[in-house]
């Protein structure tokens, strides 16, 4: 073996590539079929790309789908704290001696092929899935969904989160453009979820022009909040008493909605009982995960207009009887007028600081971008995440929220910190 531990293993993963971001399948496809020859994956697999929602998604899959005791493994990215959070056997992430042997594996028979980071992640989670003898698998696309390596394996049942603008340099400009790449996913005969209640006409276009049977939320599928509870509808199949997602923001019933239409797609839909589980068991760190106390801590990753204006909705629906206050910082690439747009009405003050990681944006940058927007609320620039929040934490009193956001890297500072930094 190569390394003899996977942070030895994932840095030089940075490194064997001439640049980070180099979006395409014929590397991944060159060195899976070397591994497996042309034969696809031992399991079926549900894939799942869009803008927002894409992790919440996956999660109520795979409880849904080890609630109805099918073995199921998950890959998602990024992780917030530990590499190992993208590779998970039913919900738990595998340990450091399965992901490593997959690399070797892979090393092994990519005879000079050079791979990005997140293609050596995608060939180890599928790997590391036959390994487990998984029975089913559910794939969240990193970029887009044409070129994104996970691509490279066929989805029983392709779903589409809602989309917006990101990741434009790769994607295209507008939400038809980002529409086309996530539609790259879909394949013929084969069903695709559409998870947006008013997706891009190109979205729709795509899976018309090649046979994917769609089936849309609000007309095919959808949830009925119900006292207690909600129900949830399909084309064929009705589940009522569902709990509430754990899960905050109204948004959640969507994606709990879209995750039970890809099963009942896959003629996997579980009876009312697991699905009932599945939903009560479903966790996501980093999605309005609240750190109780005096002063709660809300951590999410909303990291684009469309993530911060969900984050927005979700405080508003928990007003707090003190001040909110913003710990916020973001990547170089993002879209920061227009998170700070989403979230101006929300905050009483912002610390704002640069994100751990060569990607990482401005403090300087994004204060200016504040202040130009939210003249009224006071704005401190902080070294780093974890000094902006013990400036914030200083400041507060019992009955104010902080509310930490803008990156997964600035959630997962927090996190690896421990839950009472």
């Amino acid at each position: 073996m190569r390394f003899d531990t996977l942070a030895e293993w994932l840095a030089w993963q940075e490194t064997i590539h001439p640049v980070e971001m180099d979006l395409g399948l014929s590397r991944t496809r060159m060195v899976y079929e070397a591994l497996r020859g042309a034969g696809a994956p031992p399991f079926p697999i549900v894939t799942v790309a869009g803008t927002n929602g894409k992790g919440s998604t996956v999660a109520f899959v795979q409880a849904l789908l080890t609630a109805a005791g099918a073995r199921t493994g998950t890959y998602t990215s990024p992780h917030l704290v530990a590499y190992n959070e993208r590779i998970r056997i039913d919900g738990r992430p595998v340990p450091d001696g399965a992901i490593m042997a997959a690399f070797d594996r892979i090393d092994r028979a990519r005879s000079g092929v050079t791979l990005t980071y997140f293609e050596f992640g995608t060939l180890a989670a599928i790997e590391v899935f036959r390994a487990c003898a998984v029975e089913a698998a559910v794939l969240e696309v990193g970029i887009g969904g044409r070129l994104d390596a996970v691509n490279v394996f066929d989805a029983e049942v392709a779903v589409v989160t809602p989309i917006d603008i990101d990741h434009v340099r790769w994607l295209g400009p507008d939400r038809e453009s980002i529409g086309r790449e996530k539609a790259g996913i879909f394949r013929s005969g084969r069903p695709a979820v559409i998870a947006d209640r008013d997706p891009p006409a190109s979205l729709l276009a795509a899976a018309e022009r090649i046979g994917a049977p769609c089936l849309r939320l609000g007309r095919d599928f959808d949830p009925a909040p119900a006292e207690g509870g909600w129900s949830w509808r399909g084309p064929s199949r009705r589940i009522d008493a569902l709990p509430a997602p754990p899960l905050a923001g109204r948004f959640q019933l969507d994606n709990a909605s879209a995750a039970l239409m890809a099963l009942e797609a896959a003629g996997r839909l579980p009876d009312p009982a697991a699905a009932r589980r599945g939903i009560a068991a479903t966790r996501l760190a980093g999605r309005f995960q609240v750190l109780p106390g005096d002063v709660p801590i809300v951590l999410d990753v909303a990291h684009n207009p469309h993530a911060a204006r969900s984050l927005a909705a979700t405080l508003r629906a928990s007003r707090t009887p003190g001040r909110e206050v913003a710990v916020a910082g973001l990547l170089e690439d993002k879209d920061a007028a227009g998170v700070v747009e989403a979230t101006a009405e929300i905050f009483d003050r912002w610390y704002v600081a640069q994100p751990a990681g060569a990607r990482g944006g401005s403090a300087e940058s994004l204060a200016r971008t504040v202040r130009a927007r939210v003249r009224e609320a006071p704005v401190e620039v902080c070294g780093d995440v974890a000094s902006a929040l013990g400036r914030a934490r200083d400041a507060v009193e019992p009955g104010d929220r902080i509310v930490v956001f803008g990156s997964c890297y600035t959630v997962g500072e927090v996190l690896a910190a421990g839950s009472r930094p």
